[in-house]
């Protein structure tokens, strides 16, 4: 019920309504480009925030039994941020960079700890399909407010509202309410492991994590099914998380109506509530490891698409694409990880897990926006015509969604090299120390 939580963050204001506000009325008469690169930076500097922050945050959290504690605390940070939207005001682009930057590090950082109790609430024969089931779920959660959401602009009067405009700070609003309420489910249901160490304080507890990270890393360095596991998530995930970062600004640049782009997001939801639960089942009577490398494959071709498309149908069918393995890929890389760890540091070795995942989400937003404006840069003339803008900014953006590809290539090419039965092992000794 957490993923039903915080979804509506991760569909209403990261993916459907701030890039559009952020764009169109924050960053109100700036260059697209320029504003692209805004959000990209705004992705990335948060992204850092919490990949620093994580595996010294889940070493703590293991010692002290305090996942719980810092899921809360996060999670209440980026509700709080959340509903602060709400306050910004047209062409304050830089308060919005700042407080959506602060939600995205209650959003990431109460994952890290999310993550960390799933060996706590699934055997290892379900695991897979427990993790799927929280995507799905979310899916499902995210989807039915941001339908919400999308009425609310649509039809403001209906909702007593005087214009879209107010309709989309109310439903930052709205997002905010809906994570903080179902977030108490999972504060009051779901069980935590508790740490064999016996701490007398909280500073006994802070030195031993950081310990315990010290260990971590040392070992994790010679762990080489664990290592290279990682590095292949980092980068396609990335590609993922850039996709589902970006995408929106992606088809503004093109020329795509809002609301095209919201019809789609609200397709990818939708459809993503059924997938999840297919590709569970497909990790679990497939393998995961193929699983994994089709959904892949799936999103290499929907980024070579994605750079020809030109008409808004194509954008609807991608999202379909994207609804059918997103949440897929995420879930089964999750359940995948938890076989190559020990379970008595869960929340510290899935600190390094989402600490690889946001630096992988600084690469893709800022590499779309570098090459976007590098490519702006090279082809735009001294004296452009109004026609030759447009046309080389949409070819700029076109190189910049390429440039996601790479980042799937190389993971896959990693990902070939994992050994899950070495990394069973290791876990299985690690964890008996």
């Amino acid at each position: 019920m957490y993923d039903w939580a915080n979804s509506a963050f991760a569909t209403t204001v990261m993916a459907g309504f701030f890039p559009i506000f952020f764009k169109e009325f924050w960053n109100y008469g700036v260059n697209p480009n320029l504003s692209t690169y805004r959000l990209a930076l705004a992705n990335s500097v948060a992204s850092a925030v919490v990949a620093l922050l994580a595996p010294v945050l889940g070493a703590i959290a293991d010692k002290g039994s305090a996942k719980k504690k810092f899921l809360i605390f996060f999670a209440y940070l980026g509700v709080l941020m959340t509903a602060s939207l709400f306050l910004v005001q047209k062409g304050q682009w830089i308060y919005a960079f700042f407080i959506y930057i602060m939600g995205i590090i209650g959003f990431s950082g109460a994952n890290v700890f999310y993550d960390s109790l799933l060996p706590s609430v699934a055997g290892r024969d379900k695991i897979d399909y427990i993790s799927s089931l929280g995507f799905s779920v979310g899916y499902l959660g995210g989807g039915i407010l941001f339908l919400i959401n999308v009425l609310m602009t649509q039809m403001p009067h209906l909702f007593g509202l005087p214009d879209p405009a107010t309709a989309v700070r109310f439903s930052f609003l709205s997002v905010a309410l809906w994570w903080g309420l179902f977030t108490v489910i999972t504060i009051f249901w779901v069980p935590e492991d508790k740490a064999p160490l016996i701490t007398t304080s909280r500073e006994s507890v802070v030195i031993a994590g950081f310990r315990q990270l010290g260990d971590t890393f040392r070992r994790i360095r010679n762990l080489k099914v664990v290592f290279l596991f990682l590095l292949a998530y980092w980068l396609y995930i990335d590609g993922v998380d850039t996709i589902i970062r970006m995408a929106v600004d992606y088809g503004l640049s093109l020329g795509f109506e809002s609301s095209d782009l919201i019809k789609a997001l609200l397709i990818v939801q939708f459809v993503g509530f059924p997938a999840a639960l297919v590709f569970g089942k497909l990790g679990e009577k497939w393998s995961v490891r193929k699983s994994i490398y089709l959904a892949i494959a799936i999103y290499m071709g929907v980024t070579v698409y994605g750079t020809m498309m030109t008409q808004k149908t194509e954008f609807y069918v991608l999202a379909v694409v994207i609804g059918c393995v997103q949440g897929g890929i995420q879930a089964l890389s999750r359940s995948y990880y938890s076989r190559l760890i020990p379970q008595n540091q869960a929340a510290e070795y899935y600190g390094f897990y989402n600490m690889l995942g946001k630096f992988a989400a600084i690469l893709g937003p800022v590499l779309m926006g570098w090459v976007g404006l590098a490519v702006r840069h090279l082809l735009m003339p001294p004296s452009p015509t109004p026609e030759q803008q447009i046309a080389i900014g949409q070819l700029a953006s076109r190189w910049s969604i390429g440039s996601v590809l790479l980042l799937f290539i190389m993971g896959a090419v990693l990902f070939y090299f994992v050994d899950e039965e070495k990394g069973r092992q290791q876990a299985v000794y690690l964890a008996n120390g």
